[in-house]
């Protein structure tokens, strides 16, 4: 099935073999995939309590940290959404930063706004959107400092 504005990436690293290159070059490596910036988030697992890291997109909104939960635009939100929404706090690695983040799901207030700021770096989102039934989240993550 065609969709009309799709542009498909390039897969060549994903997954956890693009989070330890990441990790290991300080984002020498995996920074910048298919043209756009990629954090590290690493979440506390809703179950297990173990930390979990995915690589994603990101962008800025003020000082915040602007990542997607798209999931490609399956129908189910990513795991990593889910650990976010059952412990808040996380962290984000960006190059060789790490920072201390506090997560929130843009209000309805906050989310066309931001969903055009998302859409305008990975105009992919729009074509996720049309693959599920869910509203996809925008997230926020807003730096903290550590006490």
């Amino acid at each position: 099935m065609s969709e009309p504005g799709y542009q498909k990436p390039d897969l060549a690293l994903v997954g956890a073999e693009h989070v330890a290159r990441y990790r290991e070059s300080d984002g020498e490596v995996g920074y910048e995939w298919n043209g756009v910036p990629v954090l590290l988030l690493t979440t506390k697992g809703r179950r297990t309590g173990e930390p979990r890291t995915k690589a994603l997109i990101f962008g800025r909104s003020g000082d915040d940290y602007l990542v997607v939960a798209s999931a490609g635009g399956a129908a189910k939100h990513p795991s990593w959404y889910l650990n976010l929404l059952a412990h808040p706090e996380a962290e984000i690695q960006v190059k060789g930063a790490h920072i201390p983040v506090v997560a929130h799901t843009a209000s309805l207030a906050e989310r066309p706004h931001l969903w055009q700021t998302v859409v305008g770096y990975w105009p992919n989102y729009d074509i996720y959107r049309t693959r599920t039934e869910r509203v996809i989240p925008v997230v926020v993550l807003t730096p903290t400092t550590e006490t």
